[in-house]
């Protein structure tokens, strides 16, 4: 943790964590922000860190903006030169650090700037904005380089987010509020980056997607939209709902209510926002609700600490934290008019990048479904499998599907053989390595596309090769698509003059499914422990049901 000023309070409340999230805080010595980045950069430092923190003051660290508040004259481009150089320092500690986050920079509410002068041409008010967007900008030339919004974390302190009384004392310029929100945002961040975020939002309808009980007053009677403050009120819910669907965040509905009934409401009242197709699945009945987002997670492959419940019904959202404590339950107000700031304020759906499979998620979930419903139509499962017509494109890792690969390297945990997690720099710099292949499959079939979804990694060794990576999304899993992984896997080995290709599981909490088709459906000899062989001079079997339409994947 770095800082100009004394950032302990914020360090404190990281070793303390809430849920498990604590963690060993190194304080860098107190004002050395620029020599402690040159360490860091130049590889000097004795420790290594998980990740890096950097809080300053703008006046402290940019010698321009300074010299502005003191209504002195100092040029723009003089002002935003120092804001490269300085980003230049975190950019280069970033290549050496796993994850490096930024607090954008702020001013005290106080701070007047002259009133209207500050906005104008040179006013300090206008020039931090336009330093905070150079920031940025420089940053975005490095994948693990994060800014995080300081803004927040002062607003949610009010005009008490800066405490006079403790900066002349302690040097520490803020309300231990602010230090407070600084740390459940850096926490949620650092989620996020390692693929904890949740993926499904399983809603209630009466009182909570739209106003009324739908079966005692009729769709036509429920208060949505319109010249009502109520119906304007559930209305921009669900859009904030619609917005979500855009970043791949699922929707689904867990309602006690007669299914015709409630659908109907859905289908023709003129003001709903969310229609049947933003919804991935619904149990609409009077069944009771934890097993209904049980069924709803077994029917989508989601695991439960994927969901996030949302009822206005206090009793209901009881039983749910009480049968399934991996499910989210927030505690959701009352009032209707606080339901999309409440909404937009939690920090489970955070991203780091918004990829084109995000955006298809819902239709791509919705596809599966109908995959499921047609598969009972089959006498076996071999001749389901090959009615989907499933193909797969194979490529190497490239600049344009690294954010997806990423993506999916960290969030993968049930079929994942050894669960690494890497950030983008770090996994786009172990691709580049001489001795490492890195695949991505994307795969479709007639029902629609399902995207990119598994990742396979290969390096070699004294004549051998090893599969470092192989992970597959668990809305593929079980239709071949893991032997096709294996076959190309072993045919690169061929290729590339090996004599064995060997894989080792390394245990997680989640991933026990990828032990399972290791040890008894992917034909590979079971070499002790959990480590698996191919001798690449026996032929291993693809399935005869897939075929690789098209692979730029031609090795090094």
């Amino acid at each position: 943790m770095i800082s100009d000023f004394n950032v302990e309070p914020f360090a404190d409340y990281l070793r303390q964590g809430t849920d498990g999230s604590a963690c060993e805080v190194v304080v860098a010595p107190f004002g050395q922000v620029a020599p402690v980045l040159i360490e860091i950069g130049s590889g000097t430092s004795d420790r290594s860190y998980d990740a890096v923190m950097v809080w300053t003051q703008p006046e402290a660290v940019i010698p321009g903006y300074g010299a502005l508040l003191r209504y002195e004259a100092v040029s723009e481009s003089e002002i935003l030169s120092q804001v490269a150089q300085f980003a230049d320092l975190i950019v280069n500690a970033a290549q050496r650090s796993k994850h490096v986050f930024v607090s954008s920079w702020s001013q005290p509410h106080f701070h007047r700037a002259l009133g209207v002068c500050g906005m104008r041409a040179e006013g300090s008010v206008r020039m931090l904005l336009k330093m905070n967007l150079e920031l940025c900008e420089q940053l975005s030339r490095q994948s693990n380089g994060y800014v995080l919004n300081s803004n927040s974390w002062l607003a949610s302190a009010g005009a008490n987010a800066y405490n006079a009384k403790l900066w002349y004392l302690a040097k520490i310029p803020f309300a231990l509020e602010v230090f407070e929100a600084a740390t459940k945002d850096f926490t949620a961040a650092v989620e996020t980056i390692e693929g904890r975020g949740r993926k499904l939002i399983v809603l209630d309808l009466d009182d909570t997607l739209w106003g009324g009980i739908v079966g005692e007053v009729g769709w036509e009677n429920l208060r949505i939209g319109g010249h009502d403050p109520i119906g304007e009120a559930f209305a921009d819910f669900q859009k904030a709902l619609k917005a979500l669907s855009q970043t791949g965040i699922v929707l689904a509905i867990a309602s006690k209510n007669d299914e015709a009934v409630a659908l109907e409401a859905i289908d023709k009242h003129p003001e709903m926002i969310l229609r049947r197709s933003d919804f991935a699945a619904w149990r609409i009945d009077w069944l009771d609700k934890a097993e209904n987002i049980a069924d709803i997670a077994s029917t989508l492959n989601l695991d439960l600490s994927s969901i996030v419940y949302i009822d206005d019904s206090p009793a209901e959202r009881s039983r749910v934290r009480a049968a399934l404590p991996a499910v989210a339950v927030p505690d959701w107000p009352q009032d209707a008019f606080l339901y999309t700031s409440f909404l937009t304020q939690l920090s489970y759906f955070d991203k780091v990048a918004i990829t084109t499979e995000d955006r298809q998620r819902t239709s791509m979930y919705i596809a599966d479904v109908k995959r499921t419903g047609n598969r009972h139509s089959f006498q076996s499962i071999e001749d389901w499998l090959h009615s989907l017509g499933m193909e797969i494109e194979i490529e190497e890792l490239s600049q344009a599907n690294l954010a997806r690969a990423t993506q999916l390297f960290n969030k993968t945990n049930q079929m994942n053989l050894a669960t690494r997690r890497l950030a983008e720099e770090e996994l786009w710099k172990w691709s580049m390595a001489s001795e490492n292949q890195f695949y991505v499959f994307r795969v479709c079939d007639k029902f629609g596309d399902y995207g990119l979804t598994g990742i396979l990694g290969l390096t070699s060794q004294n004549g051998e090769m090893k599969i470092t990576d192989y992970l597959l999304s668990c809305r593929v899993m079980g239709r071949g698509v893991e032997r096709l992984m294996l076959g190309f896997a072993i045919d690169r080995a061929r290729k590339a003059g090996m004599t064995e290709i060997r894989a080792e599981y390394l245990p997680t909490a989640k991933n026990a499914p990828c032990l399972s088709f290791f040890r008894n459906t992917s034909g590979l000899e079971h070499g002790g422990g959990n480590r698996f062989v191919w001798r690449v001079v026996n032929e291993y079997p693809w399935p005869a049901h897939i075929s690789v339409t098209r692979s730029d994947a031609t090795g090094k």
